[in-house]
Formats: C-alpha cells, sequence, structure tokens
C-alpha cells in the first residue's frame, strides 16, 4: 500500500457554530491534510485525542475515516475549560463544548466521541494495547506532555503513532520541543510548519510506514504548502 495525497473537503468548514478561523487559519490548520491522509493510511482501530478546543485536528481525524469509510473509532478528550496556554474560557466552555460535541455528532456519528474530562480521568476507558493513533495536544509544558506521554503510553498498541503539536514553538514555558529532541532515537517524522507536528513510533515502525522514513524532504515540503 503507497502513500496517497488526497484533497479532501472538512465538513468543518462550513459549519456555522465552529469559528472558521481555527479551521483553516489556526495554529493546527496547517497539518489537517497530513492528518487525513495519515488515518487514510494507518486506518487505526482506535485514535484517541487529549486537548481538542474547536476540534480542528479532531474532525481532520473523523473526516478520514468517513470518506474511507473506516472502522475507527475517534475519542476526544478536553475539559473545554482552557489552561494557562490557551487561557481560561470557562465562562463560556459549554458552548464551545456544546458546538463541537454537536457537529460530532450530527456528521460523524458512529465515528466520534467527545469525553469531557481530564486526560487522567479517560484513561480507564482504555485498555492496555488498545490505541492505535495518539493525538497529545494539551497543557504545553515539559512536564505536563511528558505526564501526558507517560501515563498514556501504557494504552498504546505494537507499531502504533502518537502525534505532538508545538514541537517547533521555543517561547515562554512551553516544553514539547524538549521532549521531543529526548525522543530523537524513535523512528519518527517531523513537519516544522504551523507550530510543528512530531510523528512518533514509540513501539516500533510499522513496514508500511518503513519507506517513509526516508521521504522525510519530500512529505514536509508537500503539506508546508498548507501552512495557515
Amino acid at each position: 500500500m503507497e502513500w496517497k495525497y488526497y484533497e479532501p473537503h472538512f465538513a468543518a468548514d462550513s459549519s456555522p457554530r465552529l469559528p472558521v478561523e481555527f479551521m483553516k487559519e489556526g495554529a493546527w490548520s496547517g497539518h489537517r491534510r497530513f492528518a487525513y491522509d495519515l488515518v487514510r493510511f494507518a486506518q487505526p482501530r482506535v485514535l484517541v485525542e487529549l486537548g481538542t478546543l474547536y476540534g480542528t485536528s479532531f474532525f481532520s481525524f473523523c473526516q478520514a475515516v468517513k470518506d474511507g469509510s473506516l472502522p475507527t473509532r475517534c475519542f476526544a478528550v478536553d475539559t473545554w475549560e482552557g489552561d494557562p496556554h490557551t487561557g481560561s474560557y470557562s465562562h463560556y466552555s459549554d458552548v464551545i463544548y456544546e458546538a463541537v460535541h454537536s457537529f460530532t455528532t450530527e456528521q460523524f456519528s458512529g465515528i466520534g466521541a467527545t469525553l469531557r474530562g481530564t486526560f487522567q480521568q479517560a484513561l480507564p476507558r482504555f485498555a492496555l494495547g488498545s490505541i492505535d493513533l495518539l493525538h497529545i495536544d494539551g497543557y504545553h509544558t515539559y512536564d505536563a506532555v511528558l505526564h501526558d506521554l507517560s501515563t498514556w503510553l501504557p494504552k498504546m498498541a505494537d507499531n502504533s503513532i502518537i502525534l505532538f503539536h508545538d514541537i517547533a514553538v521555543r517561547s515562554g514555558d512551553f516544553g514539547v520541543y524538549k521532549l521531543w529532541e529526548q525522543l530523537r532515537d524513535y523512528p519518527r517524522l517531523q513537519f516544522n510548519h504551523s507550530n510543528g507536528l512530531g510523528v512518533l513510533f514509540p513501539k516500533g515502525c510499522p513496514a508500511s510506514f518503513q519507506p517513509l522514513l526516508h521521504q522525510q524532504d519530500r512529505l514536509a515540503a508537500y503539506y508546508e504548502k498548507f501552512r495557515s
């Protein structure tokens, strides 16, 4: 099976309840095409996202599942109350959550589910070795992202994939880049645009992905065209 570059239509871009600037011009927008192609290629059974906000990344994953008629189940975990990096939005968190939850239900019934709560509260819902693709995009200090990786790693399946957003951000107390540097010995891919996205194979790289590891520059050049 060869990697394919799709030209998807993201339904989230047309939702009146989701801010279009987050979908098309946000920090994650430049990675949507890669995320879509990744899911279509990897065909994960279980996909979990830690940190969702308006769902830019989550709806990219779900769109790929829907378009590809894949059996993947996608879970978005978030308190929808913010953190010191996004800022607190607890005074309208219900509005954001309802917008994301409603769109998930309307467009991705049987595919996506929103789990409102902390990452720690969501852990028991997933069996050991059950997650094929994990997206870590919560609080971005070094200690916080290290904790997310450490606590969720036992839930990862063999040949699974972990995505880290903001690996290129070095301002303030952002520390994802520090952890990413420490993971340099693992099989991985890296995209530096749109705040950076790291693609890690923490328990071994599937044979189907091996050729891609040698095409890092070509992949990066292609997907950088879609940066916001």
